[in-house]
């Protein structure tokens, strides 16, 4: 953009909405595709009866991924095994990528109460990274590159501007309505990062109000598009893209790159969501055949909800007393449902075909022996 200096303040980020027009054909085309694999996403995500099911393990993917693109590096292995219990035991990476899923699950139930807003923008920063960080107040923040250490972009300073520029981009999300949701989406992550109103964690932040909007504009109902997936991927061009609408005032790239994200995702998800609900059927049908003494859909569907099960979840869910919930997944183990792990003095319950497909490209997985 004329007059664009990486290394100075960029104080005169244009305000929302872009001059420009935004809705080109190539746009809009794509934007109704990815609508529609959100509705179809929605819509199967609706199929599971326990949506525990999906809210305590997708996220957990979208967090492992959001991070890494941060070079904050952890394991799904690891984000299971800790999820319910990180204590002193998990690394530091995989304790900040918890947070991050923590994080979305507080924005989330805060959209019950409230729009989308700076306020939440702020508690998600704070959740993330683990302090009570506010919008920035003193200047010397720049981006630079990893490999060269070239100032490749110098965000606005001033807490007053931040605040300011941060209004403006409140309102376009909500006020904005001659623009479809998943532009508007695009066009304030664009935005957000160009901000970059904290100290740390700008890029992790604006990837949660992401998936909040789309369920705060009611194309998602529950918080599990994971976008991420597709950004890890696509890293260089989502960096490279946005400093082309910086640079260049290059919308519509940026623009068809998250809408195509968004799609790409969306069936990603999807198939997912679908292979899972098939996998816990067939478990279901399987124990409750196999086993029937210790059946019931609930000690299932806990197994769905905590991939890395303990004793003290299937107590807390009501599915028994400590010895007899010991007994039923003893007998899970025996029969090849489970696997049992310890880890130090704790004995922990391994769902391997649930923790395989969910971190697989395949939506396939190891069926179950039917011979007693």
């Amino acid at each position: 953009m004329l007059g664009f200096d990486p290394a100075k303040p960029y104080n005169d980020l244009p305000p929302l909405p872009p001059k420009q027009g935004l809705e080109t054909k190539p746009v809009l085309k794509l934007c109704i595709e990815a609508r529609a694999a959100l509705a179809a996403l929605k819509q199967v995500g609706e199929s599971i009866p326990n949506q525990a099911v999906l809210i305590n393990t997708l996220p957990l993917l979208e967090a492992q991924a959001s991070s890494e693109i941060e070079n904050i590096v952890t394991t799904t292995d690891k984000l299971f095994r800790f999820a319910d219990n990180p204590g002193n035991q998990a690394d530091a990476a995989t304790r900040e990528a918890l947070r991050y899923r923590t994080a979305l699950n507080n924005g989330y139930q805060s959209l019950k109460k409230r729009p989308l807003s700076t306020a939440i923008a702020v508690e998600v920063c704070r959740t993330i990274k683990g302090t009570n960080l506010d919008i920035r107040r003193v200047p010397g923040t720049k981006l630079v590159n990893d490999r060269t250490q070239e100032v490749i972009y110098t965000p606005p300073e001033g807490e007053a501007l931040l605040r300011d520029k941060l209004a403006n981009w409140e309102r376009f999300l909500h006020e904005a309505e001659e623009l479809d949701p998943l532009i508007r989406m695009a066009v304030g992550h664009y935005q957000f990062e160009a901000i970059h109103p904290f100290t740390d964690g700008n890029g992790r932040t604006g990837r949660v109000l992401n998936i909040l909007f789309l369920v705060d504009k009611k194309l998602l109902d529950i918080p599990v598009l994971y976008l991420s997936r597709y950004i890890i991927q696509h890293k260089a061009d989502y960096y490279g893209l946005l400093l082309d609408v910086t640079r260049k005032n290059d919308w519509e790239k940026w623009l068809l790159y998250m809408l195509d994200g968004v799609r790409n995702t969306a069936d990603w998800t999807a198939a997912k969501i679908r292979a899972t609900r098939q996998l816990l059927e067939e478990t279901v049908n399987f124990v409750r055949v196999r086993e029937p003494s210790i059946y019931s859909r609930e000690l299932v569907e806990q197994l769905f909800i905590q991939p890395y099960c303990r004793i003290g979840n299937l107590v807390d869910a009501g599915v028994g007393h400590r010895e007899t919930v010991s007994k039923y997944l003893k007998t899970l183990c025996d029969t090849g449902v489970l696997e049992e792990q310890k880890v130090g003095r704790e004995k922990l319950f391994v769902n391997p075909r649930f923790l395989r497909l969910l971190t697989a490209d395949s939506n396939e997985y190891k069926p179950f022996a039917r011979s007693a």
